[in-house]
């Protein structure tokens, strides 16, 4: 069955598809993987024309998440997914991890190292949230960065998914 997102396509209205916005790579769950996730999301944003603001947001943002995951989950692996919309860009990072802990930013000290991410997340974000991962293992973070300036916005492409599929919150 085709979810929600097979009618989200680029193109000119009632033209001809051109491309679909969107992106998904997994790495495995090591320190090492964070800068691979970073370099890949600048170059598909790059790619796609999005400008300096926005892939240098999106790279902190997925940074943060794929840091998390790798960090405080017992994950083999950690999924990464880009998705353009009219004026948003959503950046998904899943990890599989067994815990059931909650997600949430922490008041952090200047002399502290970490604790800062979700914060930032918040910051650069229109909004954000977690969501259980399909199948009940790990979770799933996801982040709407404001996509002024990227080609995308004038394709007609809606403002939000349609229909009910799980990865949107």
């Amino acid at each position: 069955m085709a979810t929600s997102y097979d009618g989200l396509w680029l193109g000119r209205p009632g033209g001809a598809v051109a491309q679909r916005l969107q992106d998904a790579f997994h790495l495995p769950a090591l320190s090492t993987s964070v800068a691979e996730a970073r370099k890949r999301v600048l170059a598909r944003l790059a790619e796609w024309g999005a400008h300096e603001e926005l892939r240098d947001d999106a790279q902190l943002v997925v940074s943060e998440l794929f840091t998390n995951a790798v960090r405080h989950t017992n994950s083999d692996r950690v999924r990464c997914e880009l998705r353009v919309f009219a004026d948003r860009l959503r950046v998904e990072v899943a990890d599989q991890g067994r815990e059931h802990a909650t997600l949430c930013p922490r008041e952090s000290g200047w002399e502290q190292e970490g604790g800062r991410g979700l914060m930032l997340v918040e910051a650069l974000s229109d909004s954000w949230g977690v969501r259980p991962r399909e199948g009940g293992q790990g979770r799933a973070v996801w982040a709407y960065l404001p996509t002024a300036g990227l080609p995308a916005q004038s394709a007609g492409l809606p403002d939000r998914p349609t229909g009910s599929s799980p990865l949107w919150a």
